[in-house]
């Protein structure tokens, strides 16, 4: 969902758009050259400067979508100084096994362990479909943190999955909500308040391992943070709850964005589900790729988080953002050919 990967084929959310609004040409003859991010940044940044002399609303469009709002310029001071969240680790039989049964970190190439922590990823295919699947047991809840682009929270700041979790370490990483696509949603990262605009159903994970999803509009960031909240995502919607996929997924909308805020149809896709508490599932569908993976629907996607027995789940950021990492690669492809920019990531440090 970063603004400056806009082409005429994608909105705002990384849907398509109709065929009708493409406008397409004749294909030419010349071999062509897809641009590289900075580029189609520095056309679309210097098409909006040509604009400006039009009106106010080339200027709003440059402000909204690229330049950069810096709220907190050193995320990690910033934490250090204001989070107030403790530690509160929960046994379970998976963490009370991995604790019993390994000493020091392990590493392969589909699994990570550490104490009471692991990691374990696997890939599934069928005809028209890949996804990606990452069975996280946490021995701590706090064992799973955020982290932002740039070490920096604000809007239009952005770098790739990989980029961030190279930065912090990570040896397990997915796209988060993209945060710095919007201005509202109750923003609390690793037991900090970073944004307190409730509009929307979010997701809670909490210090004693339990994650809720909730509504943002009828609580506030500092009754999350007092009942002990340590991440919390702002995208949505839920799509499994209580064990049963939720009724009405296949036509819900997100926010209001500029051109198609529909998330409908076969899409690539990223999900948390919660299997117990400490032990999570994250997901990673691939798509728009033709004659490898076509995505899928929310419905769909719902599904596999009950076929990998998730209790709840909940939709984060998809199309080009989605993107899994696992020990210093993307393991996923991406529909943009690349790792798109995106504000943030969920991850587990190595």
């Amino acid at each position: 969902m970063d603004p400056a990967d806009l082409t005429p084929d994608t909105a705002p959310d990384g849907a398509p758009t109709p065929a009708s609004r493409r406008g397409r040409v004749a294909p030419s003859t010349e071999p062509r050259r897809k641009p590289t991010r900075v580029a189609r940044r520095a056309l679309l940044a210097g098409g909006l400067v040509v604009l400006l002399t039009a009106g106010g609303s080339a200027a709003w469009a440059a402000n909204r979508f690229l330049i950069p709002h810096v709220e907190v310029t050193d995320v990690a001071a910033y934490e250090a100084e204001h989070s107030t969240a403790t530690a509160t680790a929960t046994a379970t039989p998976e963490t009370t096994a991995s604790a019993a049964t390994t000493a020091a970190t392990t590493l392969t190439d589909s699994s990570f362990s550490d104490g009471s922590t692991s990691v374990t990823v696997s890939t599934v295919t069928t005809d028209s479909l890949t996804y990606f699947v990452a069975d996280v047991v946490l021995g701590d809840a706090t064992d799973l943190r955020s982290a932002f682009a740039n070490n920096q929270f604000g809007e239009n700041i952005t770098q790739t999955t990989s980029e961030i979790a190279a930065a912090n370490d990570a040896v397990f990483a997915i796209n988060g909500d993209y945060y710095g696509f919007r201005s509202t949603g109750i923003e609390i990262r690793n037991g900090v308040v970073y944004r307190d605009e409730g509009a929307r159903q979010g997701l809670a994970f909490y210090t004693d391992g339990h994650v809720e999803v909730y509504d943002e509009t009828a609580t506030t960031a500092a009754e999350l943070l007092a009942s002990g909240v340590w991440n919390t995502l702002s995208f949505g919607p839920a799509i499994v709850e209580d064990a049963q996929v939720v009724d009405g997924i296949d036509g819900v909308e997100v926010d209001t964005n500029v051109g198609n805020h529909s998330i409908q149809g076969d899409q690539p896709r990223t999900a948390v589900g919660v299997i117990d508490d400490n032990h999570l599932v994250f997901v990673v569908v691939d798509g728009r790729q033709e004659g490898y993976s076509e995505g899928v629907t929310l419905p769909g996607l719902a599904d596999i988080m009950l076929s990998l027995g998730a209790t709840t789940a909940y939709n984060l950021d998809g199309g080009g953002s989605s993107t899994m990492y696992f020990n210093g690669q993307v393991i996923n492809s991406p529909s943009n050919g690349g790792e798109r920019g995106t504000s943030d990531i969920l991850y587990v440090a190595g």
